[in-house]
């Protein structure tokens, strides 16, 4: 038993996500090349989040994704769950028809085993929130950049110029949400 890709690659655009969410929404595209994740893949997976009332989406310019609930809201077995991974060790499903779909009888000797361990995974991963794996991120001391670019005006001229870079730490407030449609700036009044 193992956990695939499909929610290996969830959580880590997940974490990705909850890191940067302060400086606004997150664009797939920018996950994608941090976390060399296919970006039509991140796509179908945060469908399914969106879907699951994990994400929400933005659209526009400086739009992307944040996420719907609080970090310590949202679980690992939820993002799992969310992207139709099967947490399950044993061979029939849980169903206990092991050898035989017939009857009873087809149930193996260590279907018991298994059944127990999918007990202790989900609640072991429904005992992890994102936020813990956020801390745990930035406990190594993880730096921030914000991808955006800033318009500067010098000599008569514009030029891009990178954004400062920001290191999170536990004592900085997250800043408000950029005003990126006009939704969001009636909802700021």
């Amino acid at each position: 038993m193992r956990l695939t890709t499909k929610g290996r690659f969830a959580v880590t655009a997940m974490i990705d996500l909850a890191l940067r969410e302060t400086h606004g929404p997150v664009t797939l595209a920018g996950i994608s090349q941090r976390q060399k994740i296919s970006l039509s893949y991140l796509e179908q997976l945060f469908g399914k989040l969106r879907r699951f009332n994990i994400v929400e989406s933005t659209r526009g310019p400086g739009g992307g994704y944040t996420l719907a609930r609080k970090s310590d809201e949202i679980s690992v077995a939820d993002i799992i769950v969310a992207v139709d991974e099967p947490l399950d060790a044993t061979q029939c499903g849980g169903k206990g028809n092991c050898h035989s779909d017939e009857d009873n009888q087809g149930r193996c000797m260590t279907h018991d085993l298994w059944s127990n361990l999918n007990s202790k995974m989900v609640e072991y991963l429904s005992s992890v929130s994102l936020r813990d794996l956020v801390q745990q991120q930035e406990g190594r001391g993880i730096v921030i950049h914000d991808m955006r670019q800033k318009k500067v005006r010098g000599d008569g001229f514009k030029t891009d110029k990178p954004a400062p870079i920001i290191a999170v730490k536990k004592e900085i407030t997250p800043k408000r949400p950029l005003i990126n449609s006009v939704f969001n700036l009636a909802q700021q009044s």
